[in-house]
């Protein structure tokens, strides 16, 4: 449904879209996560068509965003962060304004005016100011106004900022129900909503795409590199910090003794499998007794942070 193609984008000398390249099926529900600075509201304002990329190219189904602009936008329901609401407005005053920018028939404003103020649970407050209305209720008419025109796309710039608990859990509802039958796209900077929301996940960060693929599959991914966690008995007779060290594949070791039992975690060298098995075995070989032996569980949080340490690294590799 959206196709993004080697796209650049440049503010004079930052370079905050170096090349981000995926494609978005219909229906699917992607998170895209970044770091701030990334380089993903940059992303999102050029798929909404209100960027224009430096290079590259954006597709909305069969119609390219520079060329076919405005059937291209026509397509797409957006709601940034800070919604573009007006606070003297009614609500329901505020979606026929809505919907008359969209050119909709009177019969079907009303159809679908109805059919948004019902799925956003709005009927409360339909005829209160918006200017009166919880951040959560000013959240569900953004959507609601971004829904209005039943585009099949929906980019989400963080949804769920500001809400209460039950608020979050609602519009997570929301964002799962409406993924059955269009295509989402949702920029959070909070990982388990990401994970609990998504059918998919998009890492960016220093302006490209560090990860992309389901949840499951990254933090499957990561598991390679999970690091191991070791309580052993301190001995006089063996240093089990050395032996963990000589053990092939470690990469770094922190090591700490309290009570008389060395606390450790080892963490495995770049393709190099998991270090559980191989540290049991030399510590049992040397008869240390071993209390806690396990694999650290991966997590999202574990890619997010691997792909922002990965492109910190390489920025000072490639200097000032």
């Amino acid at each position: 449904m959206i196709s993004v193609r080697e796209v650049h984008k440049s503010f004079g000398p930052v370079h905050a879209v170096r090349g981000v390249s995926f494609e978005l099926g219909h229906p699917q529900v992607v998170g895209l996560l970044g770091p701030n600075g990334a380089g993903k509201s940059t992303t999102i304002r050029m798929i909404t068509g209100y960027l224009p990329p430096d290079r590259g190219q954006i597709r909305v189904g069969e119609l390219d965003m520079l060329s076919d602009s405005l059937a291209a936008r026509k397509r797409i329901g957006y709601l940034p962060e800070s919604a573009p609401i007006y606070p003297e407005m009614r609500t329901l005053d505020y979606l026929r304004f809505r919907a008359r920018v969209f050119s909709m028939t009177r019969a079907d404003r009303k159809r679908r005016i109805a059919e948004v103020v019902a799925r956003c649970e709005l009927q409360p407050v339909r005829k209160r100011r918006i200017g009166q209305l919880s951040k959560g209720f000013r959240q569900r008419v953004g959507l609601a106004a971004a829904m209005l025109h039943d585009p099949p796309v929906l980019i989400l710039d963080e949804p769920t900022n500001g809400l209460d608990p039950t608020q979050i859990r609602a519009a997570r509802a929301l964002v799962r129900e409406l993924g059955h039958d269009r295509t989402l796209l949702v920029c959070s900077h909070i990982l388990a909503e990401v994970e609990r929301t998504c059918d998919r996940v998009i890492v960016i960060a220093g302006g490209r795409v560090r990860a992309d693929g389901s949840p499951n599959d990254l933090v499957a991914l990561a598991a390679g590199g999970s690091p191991c966690i070791v309580e052993c008995r301190a001995s006089p007779r063996v240093d089990p910090e050395s032996l963990i060290k000589s053990v092939s594949g470690v990469h770094t070791l922190t090591c700490e003794t309290r009570e008389g039992w060395v606390h450790a975690r080892a963490t495995p060298a770049p393709g190099a499998e998991t270090l559980a098995e191989s540290i049991g075995r030399a510590l049992a070989g040397a008869g240390v007794e071993i209390r806690r032996l396990e694999t650290e569980r991966p997590t999202l949080e574990a890619v997010f942070m691997h792909a922002i340490e990965t492109d910190a690294d390489e920025r000072r590799e490639a200097g000032p």
